[in-house]
This record gives structure tokens, sequence and C-alpha cells, in this order.
């Protein structure tokens, strides 16, 4: 019937126009011709919006208490870190490895990829200066947020690193110091140089408020963005006290509020206990680790911040351990975090890093699924609780040929069948509880041959 009267139309316009142009001058024809562009419109200015698939609408993930939620369900992530995404979008020769990890993480039923949206000077620098971006870089930011949402993964996006690796805090000190701004030249001024800290707000409110060249959408009012990560793993260790880094974390963590209300926000701890913590010589591995100015209950206490992140790496807590000792103490620090924040902190929390070395002296290719098994068990136990345990997120993931990209805790996951089965296996098992298995799609598939 639609098309009937189309047809109609389009007979009854040609004629009205065939006789303003022969016998009524200039006027009629521009009137006419005015005519039939309208008549085109309506007959099928719809073609272009009906060509292309629509993107299924994506809901931005909340927290609740000790659980995170979307669309309405308890939400339980599965997840792995692959710091290197924006890195290697920018040139289009290795692109295609973003494409492939992204795909490779959606085959395996991982839902969350923690990777790094900042590179601050050096060699295809985000941020060249203070305030200066290099748009070549963003565009491929832009590509990762964008190809992501295309395999129905969510990011967890890190805005600047505490280490050296990619500018870290040590660039914006070196920054200040070379402009003549800088207090000091300590690292750690990072937290309390006003200069700096200025830098550091600007860079938050352009990545924040950046349009996707690709999507058109902001980063802020992105659902594809999990969550922002305000630093990897913050130490300030000029002041053991935590004062220092606790004053930098309320400001900023406001500031990133205050910019954008939509997503979740962690800070991106290791997860020690700090020198008034009673867990500092109960939990923390050595003594060490409650001197270098962060806390893990003070910090995540924090109005602002929605969930708790924790690290996982006894290879680099102690050097006098065996396997089953390291496995026996992850299993203590995982709970010890979980029920901070089931009696305490009343959030969730998520180990956002765990890895285990293959340089250790006792190392054997076995104790990796181990190590992992151990480690998502009690993800899954949790969850099966309605407790904090949020998820976990491997060190970490990559495809071939990046052997120079790797450290001693990376893997190709299908080139490690157990590693690949034990993924898998997580990923279902956290579906099923949150009733995601029943529902049509690749989950349902990819559970089913499993049950």
């Amino acid at each position: 019937m639609k098309r009937d009267l189309r047809s109609h139309l389009s007979l009854r316009f040609l004629t009205i126009y065939r006789k303003m142009v022969a016998g009524n001058g200039v006027l009629y024809p521009i009137l006419g011709f005015a005519s039939c562009l309208a008549f085109i419109y309506m007959s099928f200015g719809d073609l272009k919006l009906s060509s292309f698939p629509k993107e299924p609408r994506l809901s931005f993930v909340e927290s609740n208490g000790t659980r995170f939620f979307l669309d309405g369900k308890a939400l339980y992530v599965n997840g792995w870190n692959s710091y290197w995404l924006m890195a290697h979008s920018v040139d289009e020769n290795t692109r295609p490895r973003v494409s492939a990890m992204l795909q490779a993480g959606a085959n395996m039923g991982l839902t969350v990829c923690r990777t790094w949206a900042f590179n601050d000077g050096g060699y295809d620098a985000l941020q060249i200066s203070p305030g200066q971006f290099d748009e070549r870089v963003f565009q491929a930011l832009d590509y990762v947020i964008a190809e992501a949402r295309q395999h129905g993964i969510r990011l967890l996006l890190s805005l600047v690193n505490n280490l050296q690796a990619y500018g870290g805090k040590t660039q914006y000190v070196k920054w200040a110091w070379e402009e003549g701004v800088g207090l000091s030249s300590s690292n750690d001024s990072f937290f309390f140089d006003p200069s700096i800290r200025k830098y550091f707000k600007n860079y938050v409110l352009t990545v924040l408020t950046r349009k996707n060249t690709i999507t058109g959408i902001e980063y802020r009012n992105d659902p594809t963005i999990f969550a922002w990560e305000l630093m990897n793993e913050p130490r300030c260790i000029s002041d053991p006290s935590g004062d220092t880094l606790q004053v930098w974390l309320e400001e900023m963590t406001a500031f990133i509020k205050s910019i954008d209300k939509n997503h979740l926000l962690t800070i991106g701890l290791e997860g020690f206990y700090g020198p008034k913590s009673p867990k500092k010589s109960t939990v923390n591995p050595e003594e060490w680790a409650s001197t270098l100015g962060s806390d893990f209950v003070r910090n995540s206490n924090i109005t602002n911040v929605d969930f708790t992140s924790v690290h996982i790496y006894p290879d680099h807590w102690f050097h006098d351990l065996g396997f089953e000792q390291k496995r026996n103490y992850v299993s203590k620090w995982m709970r010890s975090h979980i029920e901070d924040c089931n009696k305490e902190l009343k959030k969730p929390v998520m180990f956002t890093e765990y890895g285990l070395s293959n340089q250790n002296k006792d190392y054997m290719p076995t104790q990796r699924e181990q190590f992992y098994r151990t480690i998502l068990d009690i993800i899954y136990k949790s969850a099966k609780k309605k407790g904090s345990g949020a998820g976990a997120l491997v060190w970490q993931f990559f495809v071939e040929g990046m052997e120079e990209y790797n450290d001693d805790f990376g893997i190709v996951p299908w080139e490690n069948p157990s590693i690949y089965k034990l993924t898998i296996e997580q990923s279902c098992r956290l579906a099923r509880i949150q009733g995601l298995v029943q529902e049509k799609g690749k989950l349902k598939e990819l559970c089913s041959k499993r049950d």
C-alpha cells in the first residue's frame, strides 16, 4: 500500500513539474524542482537509516552495594588485560592485532578488557606535552573503543601510570621542571604540585569529553567504557602516612565525577594496607607494603570511588616462598579484601591484575592453571553467595607475533589449551549465576558446548 501511494505521488509530481516548465517562466521551474526534491525526501528519506543495521542499545554498568548491575541484573566479570591496544591501533599494519584480541576475548566469553588510555611523552604519545595531543593517536583510542563495542567487550580505561612506562607521573614532573614551574624533582610531586595537578586535570577533561571520530559519542557518554581507573598502582613513598595520596585521590575522584556521572570509577590500587591498618602485619606480604603511602580501606572508602581494585603478584612480593605457599597466600589475600568490601566498604572488589611469572626458579607450566583456578574459584564462590568479589582480570593476553611486548606473565591464550579451557569455564559459570546462558547469542552457544 505504501509503495502504491509513492508511485501515485511520483506520477502526480512529474505531471505538475512538466506543466510548470512548459509555460511559466523561471519561477515555476524552480518551484517545481523544489517540489520534486520534497517528494524524493518523503519517498526515500528513510532509506539511509534503514540501510544499516542499528547497533544494540547499551546500558551503563552500575554498582549497588557490593555488586555490579547491568540492566537490573547482577554482573560478575571475567576479563583480561591488554595494555597495548591503543599503541597498536596507531599503525594500520598492527591494528588487526587489536581486532583479533578483542574477538578472541569475546570467543572466550570475556566481558571486560583493561587497557591504557594514556601515553605521555615519548614515541606515539597521546599527550605530547601538557595540553598538546596527537590527533592521530587519539583516533587510535577512538578505534579501540569502537572496535570493543563491535565485539561486545567493555573497557576499563586507566588514565595515568604510577610507573615510568608510557610516561606516567615521571613525565608530568619532568614537564613541570622543564617549564620552570615544578616545586620538586621528586616523582611524588605529581601528587602535591599545583601545576602538575592542573596538567592532569586538563588531561582528564580532554579525554572524558573527547568525541569519538568513529561513533560520534563523547567518551563520558559511551557505555562501552566499563569504568575509569584513576591511576595504575598509585604509590607516594615520600609520605608513608598516606595523607598526601589521600588528598590527591579525594580531589581527582571528585573532579572526574563532576565531568562524568555516567561511569563507574575506581582508583587502581594494589591493595596494600597502610601503617594504621590492623591488617598491615597480618595480611600485607611484608613490612614494606605498609610504607608505600597507600591504604586499601582508607583510599577505597572515598565517596566518589564506586568499586575497589586489588592486584595479585606473589612472585614480586615474596622471594622465599614455594608455589604452594604462594597459592595459600593468594587465597588469604583475596578473602581479606572480599571481607573488607562485604563488611566495611560495602562496595564491589575487582582483582584487576593477577599473574604468575614464568621466571620463577621452580616454575612449571602446569602451575599457571592451578594459580589461575585458585583465583577464579574464589570469585565464583563469592558470586554464588552474592558477595563483593565481582570479578578478576588476568595479566595479560597477547596475540601471535608480539613477543617484544610480552613480560614474564603474558600468554597467547589459545596456545595454552588448559588456560583457554579454564577461561571459558569461568565465563560460563559466572554467566549461569547471572542467568545469561539461557539467552540467545554467542554466550549461549559457547556455554552449551560445555554443559
